[in-house]
């Protein structure tokens, strides 16, 4: 019991815990979708925790190059399963919206809020500014790819459908193979840095948990998360007619933060601790492996599944990338940051996802 309590109170999101039951009996009792859809979402919060810390223990043993390996295949496990669901369920919207709100959350909510914070602990942070704008530049590289198809989706070709289809599994090899290029890369030339290599949070010197104890919870966290969302996607649609919140904005705004919260933060409280370089990388690369595994990952299975996802974005979710990776990019490019930028990268985020909610795609 003490040792549970001393868990608790170093990640406290494991009181959600609590909530996956209530979650499992307001599907069986019938409270209704509203119900549903909060617990589910909730319940997956401090399992997507457990999926992080049961990755990075697995990490310590295994060294840091499979370490690497290992968080780069599931340090996005939890908002991938939530999508799979969401796919076999026909929610494309709803997976596309999940995309483009990781990558704009990162980039203006996650490390807005850590250079707000970190400013109002520490002053003035300053990082390597050289290390984070190369990060940024890749992001770009990767987000070019991730909307080409958008811009040749108003073609006049007749099998423009077809087309596009087409257009989205070739750009999403490219994207997989820079990935798979990217993490060699990290593994044999650079093992600290790069695609696939998460940035070193904490230094452990010796593992909280064991291997069998990290494996046995990573399965039952995924199972749970498995459970979960498809309680959460089945809910879904009942959420969106009953109370008006669109799926497009539960995609942008609410699905990147339940899957991602414990890393969010993560960034936060190390940009607190005055380590805003290493908060500064969570948010972009967390970015970057969206771009380039997750959101190519899905298009691949989403054909497997018989629901074809294809990266065509409407105009606002183009429009807040460009806008996110520019406003990330200048907040990077003088290597130092301060309370105020981190406001304004707040306010931007705040601005779209108003938008976002009174002008529904």
């Amino acid at each position: 019991m003490k040792r549970l309590l001393r868990n608790i109170r170093k990640h406290p999101l494991y009181v959600l815990l609590l909530v996956i039951p209530l979650a499992i009996l307001a599907d069986v009792a019938g409270w209704g979708a509203g119900w549903v859809f909060g617990l589910s979402a909730a319940g997956v919060i401090p399992l997507a925790g457990l999926i992080g810390e049961a990755t990075e223990n697995l990490a310590v043993h295994t060294g840091p190059r499979i370490g690497g390996l290992i968080n780069a295949t599931l340090g996005n496990a939890a908002e991938l399963i939530i999508t799979l669901f969401a796919i076999q369920a026909g929610l494309l919207e709803l997976v596309k919206a999940s995309i483009t709100g990781s990558i704009i959350g990162n980039l203006l909510f996650v490390l807005g809020l850590s250079i707000l914070l970190g400013g109002l602990k520490n002053g003035i942070q300053k990082f390597n500014r050289q290390h984070t704008v190369n990060t940024t530049i890749l992001l770009a590289i990767a987000l070019v790819g991730l909307t080409t198809p958008s811009l040749f989706s108003h073609s006049t070709a007749s099998d423009l459908p077809h087309r596009v289809e087409e257009l989205s599994l070739c750009v999403a090899g490219v994207m997989i193979l820079l990935y798979v290029l990217g993490i060699i890369f990290s593994l044999k030339v650079m093992p600290s840095t790069g695609i696939g290599a998460p940035p070193e949070l904490e230094k452990i010197e010796k593992a909280e948990w064991t291997i069998p104890v990290s494996i046995v919870v990573l399965a039952l966290a995924t199972g749970g998360v498995v459970w979960l969302s498809e309680l959460l996607v089945g809910s879904v649609e009942q959420v969106v007619a009953g109370s008006g919140i669109s799926e497009f904005f539960l995609g942008i705004i609410l699905v990147p933060i339940i899957g991602n919260i414990a890393e969010h933060l993560v960034a936060v409280q190390v940009a607190i601790k005055n380590k805003m370089e290493l908060s500064m990388e969570i948010a972009v690369s967390s970015s970057l492996q969206i771009a380039l595994f997750v959101a190519p990952v899905l298009v691949f299975i989403s054909l497997l599944m018989g629901n074809p996802l294809t990266l065509v974005f409407n105009s606002f979710e183009l429009a807040a990338l460009l806008a996110a990776l520019l406003v990330c990019y200048f907040a990077a490019a003088d290597g130092e940051s301060n309370w105020l930028e981190g406001a304004a990268l707040l306010a931007v985020y705040a601005i779209f996802a108003l938008a976002f909610f009174i002008f529904p795609s």
